[in-house]
């Protein structure tokens, strides 16, 4: 039985699909002006680990992710520059070239950190038609009004408006400032944002009310409901996106269709920083590609989240990873020990299966079922090869690449070097040690110390 806590409920419960063993699932994808942070590769890890653990149950998945490139505005809310064109302005590009570029960034990340793709990519820019069609259903059955800037949705027509975030709008301050004028009410939001008067944008287009561009909303709306229908059954993201953005997803659909949305609503936490979530506009920003920089292997990164339930937050430090890195090292060492020992037969434990099992079913919990793997490979009762088998069985869910590993063969130089620093640090020659570290770093290979003495990798 597989039991995901559903935000919506606020409690885990059992996992029903719509259609028997067909699992639809849409996940919002990134907006593409910058790099993804590792904090958002965070929630797409988790997403990825969700997809594995209903594809290990056998379901049949469709799984859908937006691309968001355009409409975000520099707000979650409706005030603000649109996150592309500021992002065009900031490097001299068109806000077209901008979402090009990270976009392919963003999939380079994922394909970094092996994370299954979505079977369909779908971007905004690509579904105006679709988000003008919904916006146009909203205003005939009465939700929608127009001002200024835009066109809103009004919230005061649906009498469960915020019931995901669990808002009270009786209770949101009297008087409380509305940035956008002549927006009737706190919770209203745009559906399609006016073009500026005074300055022709790099993306917009005709509409029916107007030339202008969709707002952030409607574009997941829209694009999740013409790939997976009007209701389907899980929808995944961060859990900034639960006040505002998923919240005003319910909204719109529901009262579009006149059906319930989603059935089980998945939010992923923050990875935090010296105490502080990681965000683009903070300076704890850090992109996969700087940690690739540095000489780790994404795949430690993968493995580091691993280690909390993706509804725990996680604190990342340099000293967190390395200390991922030297467990995966040494994990992919015993998968080499375990296929020189023995013929590797397709003999499996049962027993432990069932456990792991037992782990991921319940909410995806990984920090369980990894202890299980480490359990299994330091038990010496266990034969080399069921350990082998099992670790492989259990990588479907961890995504490691442990059925990949391969002995490197470590050149004489380096190990020379390696052991000539290894005397300079016992001999508390720091200067010498940093200097043959840098040595062997730009003969494209690192060496980490532990317990055991040194660890040789290649970059």
């Amino acid at each position: 039985m597989l039991k995901l806590y559903n935000t919506l409920t606020r409690k885990k419960e059992e996992f029903i699909p719509l259609n028997k063993k067909f699992v639809g699932v849409y996940t919002c994808g990134p907006t593409v002006y910058n790099y993804a942070h590792i904090g958002n590769l965070r929630t797409y890890i988790f997403e990825d680990l969700l997809k594995r653990v209903l594809i290990y149950n056998n379901y049949k998945i469709k799984h859908v992710m937006n691309i968001t490139d355009v409409g975000h505005l520099t707000s979650d809310s409706d005030t603000g520059e649109d996150k592309l064109e500021k992002g065009a302005k900031r490097e001299g590009k068109t806000a077209w070239e901008i979402a090009d570029f990270y976009t392919k960034e963003f999939k380079q990340d994922i394909k970094e950190l092996n994370i299954i793709p979505p079977d369909i990519w779908c971007k905004a820019t690509d579904h105006i038609k679709d988000q003008i069609n919904l916006i146009k259903s909203l205003e005939k059955k009465g939700f929608t009004y127009k001002i200024e800037d835009g066109i809103y949705f009004d919230t005061s027509k649906l009498k469960d408006y915020g019931r995901l975030a669990r808002l009270k709008k009786d209770k949101l301050k009297a008087g409380i400032r509305i940035d956008v004028k002549d927006k009737k009410n706190l919770t209203d939001f745009a559906l399609w944002k006016f073009s500026p008067k005074d300055k022709k944008r790099d993306m917009e287009w005709d509409s029916p009310w107007g030339i202008g561009f969709p707002g952030w909303h409607i574009e997941c709306s829209a694009m999740s409901m013409r790939y997976l229908g009007n209701r389907f059954d899980i929808h995944c993201g961060g859990i900034d996106h639960i006040q505002v953005h998923h919240t005003n997803e319910i909204a719109q659909s529901e009262a579009a269709t006149g059906k319930k949305f989603v059935n089980y609503w998945l939010h992923g936490e923050f990875l935090i920083i010296k105490n502080a979530k990681m965000a683009k506009s903070g300076e704890n920003f850090i992109a996969l590609k700087k940690l690739i920089e540095k000489g780790y292997d994404p795949l430690s990164y993968r493995y580091l989240c691993l280690t909390a339930h993706y509804k725990n937050p996680l604190e990342f430090s340099y000293g967190s990873l390395e200390s991922a890195e030297t467990a995966l090292i040494k994990l992919k060492n015993k998968i080499l020990e375990f296929k020189k020992s023995n013929n590797i037969k397709k003999k499996i434990d049962l027993d432990y299966k069932k456990r792991f099992l037992s782990y991921i079913n319940d909410d995806l919990n990984t920090p369980k079922a990894l202890a299980l793997l480490w359990e299994v490979i330091n038990n010496e009762k266990i034969e080399d090869n069921i350990k082998y088998n099992l670790a492989i069985e259990f990588d479907k869910i961890f995504g490691l690449k442990l059925d990949e590993t391969k002995e490197e063969k470590i050149p004489e130089e380096i190990i020379r070097l390696a052991k000539k620093r290894e005397d300079a640090r016992k001999s508390k020659n720091w200067q010498e040690s940093d200097k043959i570290r840098n040595e062997i770093k730009e003969k494209g290979y690192l060496v980490e110390d532990s317990v055991k003495g040194f660890i040789i990798k290649k970059i």
